[in-house]
């Protein structure tokens, strides 16, 4: 009994620290996860596309109502060029490519669907999916 007992307290124990989290989500270099900026707000940044509503990165996820637009903006990118690019169906138009902070894009989503975006210049490296409900 004692040897079931240690062993059900091991395990119980694995699976907390396996489960719990750190506020850091994997490559979000410790921003954290938990955002709390406005639906529809983009970060772009070096190397990445972080949502600034849900905190989600690489791919950012936001989640918005059919007709909102959805704005992205270079952030801390210095001199590397980046873009916002359309991936797939349903697809919407892409941004130019982009360089220096405070560079801003907008796109309003009428449509329900997932968009699937990444940049031009670095591809699946820096990714993003607008879920249109």
């Amino acid at each position: 009994m004692r040897m079931t007992r240690t062993w059900l307290l091991a395990a119980a124990a694995a699976v907390a620290v396996g489960c719990s989290d750190s506020g850091t989500a994997p490559g979000d270099g410790g921003t954290g996860g938990n955002g709390g900026g406005p639906i529809g707000s983009v970060t772009l940044g070096n190397i990445f596309f972080q949502s600034a509503h849900n905190g989600t990165r690489n791919p950012a996820v936001d989640t918005v109502a059919a007709g909102a637009t959805v704005t992205w903006t270079w952030t801390s990118t210095g001199s590397e060029p980046h873009s916002v690019r359309s991936q797939g169906s349903p697809g919407f138009t892409s941004s130019d490519i982009l360089t220096g902070d405070g560079q801003t894009y907008t796109m309003t989503f009428n449509t329900p669907g997932t968009y699937q975006y990444d940049c031009a210049v670095h591809g699946a490296d820096m990714t993003g999916r607008i879920v249109v409900q």
